[in-house]
This record gives C-alpha cells, sequence and structure tokens, in this order.
C-alpha cells in the first residue's frame, strides 16, 4: 500500500503553517460539486405551491443522500476489513434476503405486512432481520485465517439463490394484486419512503458517522492487513467485529429504505480511490460521500429535467455497477 507523501514548504498556504494536501483539495472540488448540483435540484423549475414542491423534493434529497453515504462508507469499510476493491457487503445475498422478506410478509401475513407496527416498526423490523443475518455471515466468514475471494464470492451467490428461489416459489402462489404490490416494494426508488423512517435512518447515520470518524485512523491500520494491525497494537478482533456491525447496520437501513441497489457502493468506492488519490479514511469516508450524493442527485437531475424520466436510476446505476463488477473480476483488480 502506498503512503501518501505531503507536499514540501512551497505549497505552504500563505498566512498559515500548515498545507492543504492534494486529497483536501479534491476533496473540497467534490464538496463544491456535490452543493451545486443540489442546489440546482432543490431550485430547477420552481412553480405553483413552492413549498410543496421543496417539502417533496427536500425528502428525496434526504434519502438520496442518507442511501449515498451508507452504501458508500459500508462498501470503504467492507474493502478496508477485506483488503479487496471487488467485494461489497451487497454481494452476499443481502438483498435477496430482502425480497425474501417481503415475500413472506404478503404470503403469511397480508398485502401490508407487520400493519400493528406501523411504518416504522415494520422498517426497524426489516432492518434488525437484515442485521442479524449480515453479521452472522460476515463473522463467519471473516474470522477465518485468511479470506479466499472465491469462497466469499461463492457462499454470497449460494445464499443469494437460495433466497431468491424461495421468494420466486412464493411469489407463484401469490395472486396479481399481491404480486403488483411485492414488485413495487422490491424495486429500488427513492421517492416512497416516509418522513418517519427518514428521520429514525438520518438517527443512525449520524451514530454511524460519529462512530466510523472516531476510528478513521485505526482503519488506516487495519488496511495494511492482519499481521500489521495486530503487530501495531490494534485489538484486531474487537475492531473487525465492531465495523462489521457498522456495516451491517448501514447496508441494512439503506435496503430497508429505498430497497435493493447491489452495485451503487461498489460504483461509488471504486471511483473514490483513483480520485482521492490514497488510501487515508480521513478523504475516503468523505469523499465516496459526496460521490455518492454527486452520482445519485445529479443522475436524479439528468433522468428527470434532460430524459423526461424516460428510465430509472436505480437501473442504469445497476447497469453500470455490474459492468464495472465483471471488469474488476476480469482484470483481477488488487487485493
Amino acid at each position: 500500500m502506498q503512503v501518501e507523501e505531503y507536499p514540501s514548504k512551497d505549497h505552504l498556504l500563505p498566512g498559515t503553517n500548515r498545507t492543504l494536501s492534494v486529497p483536501a483539495k479534491r476533496l473540497l472540488l467534490l464538496g463544491v460539486i456535490a452543493l451545486v448540483v443540489i442546489v440546482i435540484f432543490m431550485t430547477i423549475n420552481l412553480g405553483g405551491n413552492i413549498q410543496y414542491i421543496l417539502i417533496h423534493r427536500g425528502l428525496i434529497l434526504a434519502t438520496m443522500l442518507l442511501v449515498a453515504f451508507a452504501s458508500g462508507v459500508a462498501t470503504v469499510l467492507f474493502q478496508t476489513v477485506t483488503n479487496n476493491r471487488i467485494l461489497t457487503p451487497s454481494v452476499m445475498g443481502l438483498e435477496a434476503l430482502f425480497i425474501l422478506i417481503q415475500t413472506l410478509l404478503i404470503f403469511f401475513i397480508d398485502a401490508n405486512g407487520f400493519r400493528v407496527l406501523g411504518v416504522t416498526g415494520k422498517f426497524l423490523c426489516e432492518s434488525a432481520l437484515l442485521v442479524l443475518f449480515s453479521v452472522f455471515l460476515y463473522r463467519w466468514l471473516l474470522t477465518g485465517v485468511g479470506i479466499n475471494l472465491h469462497k466469499v464470492l461463492l457462499i454470497g451467490l449460494v445464499c443469494g439463490t437460495l433466497f431468491r428461489s424461495i421468494s420466486s416459489l412464493m411469489q407463484r402462489l401469490l395472486s396479481p394484486g399481491e404480486f403488483a404490490i411485492l414488485q413495487g416494494r422490491v424495486f429500488a426508488t427513492f421517492t416512497r419512503a416516509a418522513p418517519e423512517i427518514i428521520a429514525v435512518s438520518a438517527g443512525i447515520t449520524v451514530l454511524v458517522a460519529l462512530a466510523v470518524w472516531r476510528m478513521r485512523h485505526c482503519l488506516d491500520v487495519i488496511a495494511l492487513g492482519r499481521n500489521s494491525a495486530v503487530n501495531l497494537g490494534v485489538a484486531y478482533q474487537k475492531k473487525i467485529t465492531v465495523i462489521l456491525l457498522l456495516v451491517s447496520l448501514l447496508v441494512a437501513m439503506s435496503t430497508a429504505l429505498v430497497g435493493p441497489l447491489t452495485f451503487l457502493g461498489l460504483l461509488i468506492a471504486n471511483l473514490a480511490y483513483p480520485i482521492m488519490g490514497t488510501f487515508r479514511h480521513q478523504y475516503l469516508l468523505p469523499g465516496v460521500f459526496l460521490l455518492g450524493a454527486i452520482t445519485l442527485v445529479g443522475g436524479q437531475l439528468i433522468l428527470e429535467r434532460l430524459l423526461n424520466m424516460s428510465g430509472t436510476l436505480s437501473v442504469v446505476i445497476e447497469f453500470v455497477g455490474g459492468a464495472l463488477f465483471i471488469y474488476l473480476l476480469i482484470k483481477k483488480a488488487p487485493v
């Protein structure tokens, strides 16, 4: 792993005694781009009931920012633990489990599922189930001596196939009306999240962000590998457990909030590495979030204003991310 070099004293800012590194400049540029895209998204073609439009767009914007943070940060953390840029939490079949849960709810209960719990209760129950599954799976895979890429991908493929097969069998037994409701739930969209769910997700995101930011320097050491981290005094097993819990929580929250998005994290994480030009997590973590925000908000803006909603953002992201995943597998990305 290459270590970023600090610029010489010739690059000191006038009137200061600190340097502005290249990653910091790039992070600042991404922040400006993200802010411009957000302002355009919120203010373009305002007319009619401005208050209603701003509230509606604000909810969509909040949903996209939450998903951008959850998908991007979870992927970077997972790739840091596994020391591999191909693996993502979503490859492990978590989205297939989400579809299975939605199918089971409609098949055994009713089209509204867990109605007595309300929207927030249903969201929390779905997130809890996804967290339990992912923690069990990741803990089992990553507590060994080493990590075999083919083994991890195979187990993720088997789990995903199993869940999809059970879901497909039950979906064939549903009535046409129930099947239509199910399709609306399992198809990723950024416009259906209720305000109370967004508020709960925002609270979870803030807590996770604070926890991850406090570990940013420890993450740099963990990225060096298990042996190096242990030799440098990191409580490796304890830290890995905490990181996996945070990853599971982020992925579960994102999936329960908008639906399955398998390749979004892979896409923005693999863009963040070359753009930021460093492996330091104090730059990677905010960088991947800003890239996710630019991708989602900018993509939604293009689809709405330039393409007249002739496509769906989630479909475009999955197509591009899937193509990148195949490319990385063929090229055997460095681990």
